[in-house]
């Protein structure tokens, strides 16, 4: 029986297209931001340092560091990948690769210990590509599924789905570390919950292969036609010059990208590091509390975050798309200044509160704007290739100094007044662009 091909715009078509979210969102939620930063802290020794390749380093600076030597692989091998795909006409074959790879090296942290953390951090390391390699193709299927008018709210309910979805296997994760006897984890307290952390890193991995079933079955394979040739390999990068020169004759896209630039570096590393800053710089009474605080900060992020996507959505239907992400940056700089001071537990979870309000709709609204602005075009690839980059190379950027300025001055909060800085650089430079009214797009 053939299977039945949705056309753009249908919502079921959305629905598929948005439960990818909640396939790989558990990625930046478990591995990213909450239960593999507290295992890696565990394994810190008292002082904080590790030897990596004969060098001592903080051990945050260290995993910004491979953080960020992760982003320059991506951001390299995006546009070679994303032009193949478009060339031959089958990114979904890509993006399953990179799927399978994230959540194959994501069951590989299990085996992640501090005598073995040269082989730990590959599969940090691949499991970073995988996330973020195949959502340079997840992305660029939004103008193909959704219609312009449909755009904002097909890219806020992708990430809304993503916040549940992952917040159900962190629930469950949670459990397991608070009550590792629950599932027949033996040990001690200590020991029996470090292991239940291993095990989570595997719980993401099934996960993420799984839920990711859905829409591979039902997003289309892809617009390109072309036969394979022996410049098939340098094609991206062409695709990516081609976009770069194309930029003159879009006034609105050349001026939106480099205000993303900026306030992207800034939020991208803010929810790379944020757990490790709420474990190191926040005065937390002992070690249960800490854990218990830090998994519950994050759920509050993921939570608020899901009503924070589409507050943002209508606002920007209200009031457009720029005016919004202005207000939203400017609240970014806000919670920069009160993040910078706060010391206690109930401080922590006001700031993650704030957080999750414009976290989910920055990153939603900047999609959608985006998506809005690029021409009309089946090369959505090459255009989605060239804002995937951009995010990545202020990625690294961010690490790079976020962790510079950790490693020489020994405090996270140092790095804040950075962030700070980028938020309001990013509201002046979107000031430049009219404002879209309400209704209509932005081209």
């Amino acid at each position: 029986m053939k299977k039945r091909q949705f056309e753009k715009g249908n919502p079921k078509l959305i629905n598929a297209w948005a439960s990818y979210d909640w396939a790989n969102s558990v990625y930046p939620l478990v591995i990213s931001s909450t239960i593999f930063p507290i295992y890696y802290s565990s394994l810190t020794p008292s002082n904080g340092i590790i030897e990596f390749m004969g060098y001592g380093f903080k051990n945050t600076a260290l995993i910004s560091f491979v953080t960020a030597i992760a982003f320059v692989i991506v951001a390299f091998n995006s546009p070679l990948l994303s032009g193949i795909a478009d060339y031959i006409g089958n990114k979904k074959k890509f993006m399953k690769i990179f799927v399978y790879t994230g959540s194959i090296s994501c069951m590989g942290l299990y085996f992640f210990e501090l005598e073995s953390i040269h082989m730990g951090l590959i599969f940090y390391f691949f499991a970073l590509i995988g996330f973020w390699a195949s959502l340079v193709f997840y992305n660029s299927y939004l103008p193909d599924i959704a219609h312009t008018e449909q755009q904002d709210f097909a890219s806020a309910r992708g990430f809304s789905m993503g916040y549940i979805g992952s917040i159900l296997l962190l629930l469950f994760n949670l459990s397991m570390v608070l009550n590792p006897d629950w599932y027949g984890i033996t040990g001690s307290s200590e020991e029996s919950s470090i292991k239940a952390m291993k095990y989570s890193f595997i719980t993401v991995g099934i996960w993420w292969i799984l839920f990711s079933q859905y829409a591979f079955y039902h997003l289309p394979v892809g617009n390109g036609s072309g036969k394979v040739t022996k410049d098939i390999v340098w094609n991206g990068f062409l695709e990516l010059k081609k976009v770069w020169h194309q930029l003159a004759h879009y006034p609105l896209l050349k001026k939106f990208l480099p205000a993303f630039f900026v306030y992207s570096t800034a939020l991208q590393t803010v929810i790379l590091i944020a757990t490790y800053f709420g474990e190191q710089e926040i005065s937390w009474e002992n070690n249960d509390q800490k854990t218990v605080g830090l998994i519950v900060s994050i759920l509050l992020i993921q939570i608020v975050a899901i009503f924070g996507a589409y507050a943002t959505a209508y606002a920007s239907k209200k009031h457009g798309n720029i005016l919004t992400l202005i207000v939203v940056n400017l609240i970014w700089a806000g919670l920069c200044v009160f993040a910078f001071f706060i010391k206690t537990p109930i401080e922590f979870y006001i700031a993650a509160a704030g957080v999750g309000m414009v976290m989910g709709g920055i990153q939603s609204l900047s999609r959608s704007t985006y998506s809005k602005l690029i021409p009309e075009t089946d090369d959505t690839t090459s255009f989605f290739s060239f804002y995937d980059v951009t995010e990545k190379v202020g990625i690294i950027i961010g690490m790079v100094m976020f962790g510079t300025i950790d490693q020489f001055t020994g405090s996270m909060r140092n790095a804040i007044l950075m962030f700070l800085i980028l938020f309001i650089v990013g509201a002046f430079l979107l000031s430049r662009i009219p404002n879209n009214r309400p209704h209509s797009t932005i081209k």
